[in-house]
């Protein structure tokens, strides 16, 4: 298989592999493409929770952008964690540097064990600076609330709230309905205008670790391959899907879900 395009990620570490940036090379590499990394914070973690986060500096994270990006431009970038409005600021300020384009932002403010990740200077950087120069957010419901000041509680409501994020500077919503109470999750595509409302059963488990990370860098891998950014959401929900339906269960709590779906191993390597 020869390497499709090349994506950086900004985001930041998580010590169990599951989530954050080693979830978002995994996902990369298994879509066929090459993962270049920013770290923003480092994190001590497991299956269970969250136990510490060290914050990297804004300028060691605008140097790891600017250095790598003068050797090897990307295709496309994925932004995850950022910690900070001094890190968001930083990052702003690096990607004018490069020229950057194709970027899609997970807009990352709460664990998936409920650990607050981000303050509130951050969220308001984050609407006031960050959105506006990506070409996708991927906000789950609470982050949605956060952003949209709404109460998410319905399918109409996920709609009117990305309206609002479009509003706000948003090119294009991808707001994820997981944490609906419904038999099918819909994912809804929300753009100036169009709506798309991806459709999928709701699959029980307790391994969804990193489902978020993972699904963002999909979709940047496959619009930096040149799919429109409708269908890169749509590939990218199945693989995601697929990766959590087919999970290694591993770990006592909400464990990862299986990036290597994807993958087919030549005999030659067995």
């Amino acid at each position: 298989m020869k390497i499709k395009s090349k994506i950086l990620i900004i985001a930041g570490s998580d010590s169990s592999g599951g989530a954050g940036v080693q979830a978002d090379i995994k996902t990369i590499t298994s879509l066929g493409s090459y993962a270049m990394t920013a770290i923003t914070a480092l994190t001590a973690q497991n299956t269970k929770g969250v136990m510490s986060i060290v914050n990297v500096d804004p300028s060691e994270v605008s140097k790891q952008i600017e250095y790598t990006c003068k050797d090897i431009k990307p295709d496309a970038i994925k932004i995850g964690m950022l910690h900070s409005s001094k890190v968001i600021k930083a990052v702003c300020k690096s990607l004018n540097k490069i020229r950057a384009k194709n970027i899609i932002l997970d807009p990352v403010m709460v664990s998936t064990s409920k650990v607050k990740l981000i303050n509130d200077s951050a969220i308001k950087a984050l609407k006031n600076k960050m959105i506006k120069k990506v070409e996708l957010i991927t906000p789950n419901i609470p982050e949605a609330e956060i952003l949209s000041e709404l109460k998410i509680n319905s399918i109409e409501d996920m709609i009117f709230a990305g309206k609002k994020l479009i509003k706000i500077g948003a090119k294009n919503v991808l707001l994820k309905g997981g944490h609906l109470r419904k038999t099918n999750i819909c994912d809804i595509f929300i753009s100036k205008n169009k709506i798309k409302i991806f459709k999928n059963r709701k699959l029980k488990t307790k391994n969804s670790h990193g489902t978020g990370c993972s699904l963002s860098s999909a979709i940047a891998t496959y619009y930096s391959c040149g799919k429109t950014l409708n269908r890169s959401c749509e590939l990218a929900i199945k693989y995601v899907n697929h990766a959590i339906r087919t999970g290694p269960n591993f770990g006592k709590g909400n464990g990862p879900i299986n990036h290597l779906t994807s993958i087919s191993i030549d005999k030659k390597f067995l």
